[in-house]
């Protein structure tokens, strides 16, 4: 969670809200990682989990993450959530809850719906206080 952190850190300077994320392979490897470019490439779909899968499907020269574990600092949206059950990644590790758009357990459970084609494990709430103040913070600052 602390690289995914700092990500989201880095994220502020171009005026996206601080989201970061990495993805690891099943000995623990960093394979991917990404933070909210939205704002920085005007492109809506540019939400850290996006980058990090991007990224992670690059390295490995495969759209299947099987295996591996996504960790990120806000409870994903259903965009990630459905992308993230489409590369298949095993494990999901998030920090902060999201109660305006979270689609693992806040407003909708997108990956683990008991219809869903794919079993991801998911931990909530890792280091959620110090996720959750990084956005707090952000859009105070937006007001």
């Amino acid at each position: 969670m602390d690289k995914a952190i700092a990500l989201a850190e880095k994220a502020i300077a171009t005026g996206d809200v601080p989201v970061g994320a990495i993805i690891v392979n099943c000995d623990g490897e960093l394979i991917g990682s990404g933070a909210n470019e939205r704002e920085a490439n005007n492109d809506p779909t540019a939400h850290a989990e996006i980058v990090a899968i991007r990224n992670a499907t690059s390295y490995l020269q495969n759209s299947r993450l099987d295996g591996c574990t996504l960790v990120v600092t806000l409870e994903p949206c259903a965009m990630c959530a459905g992308a993230i059950a489409q590369s298949r990644i095993s494990n999901l590790i998030f920090g902060a809850w999201d109660e305006k758009a979270g689609a693992v357990g806040s407003i909708w459970d997108v990956i683990r719906d008991p219809r869903a084609l794919y079993k991801i494990n998911v931990t909530s709430g890792i280091r959620e206080k110090e996720c959750a103040k990084l956005l707090t913070q952000f859009f105070e600052g937006q007001r």
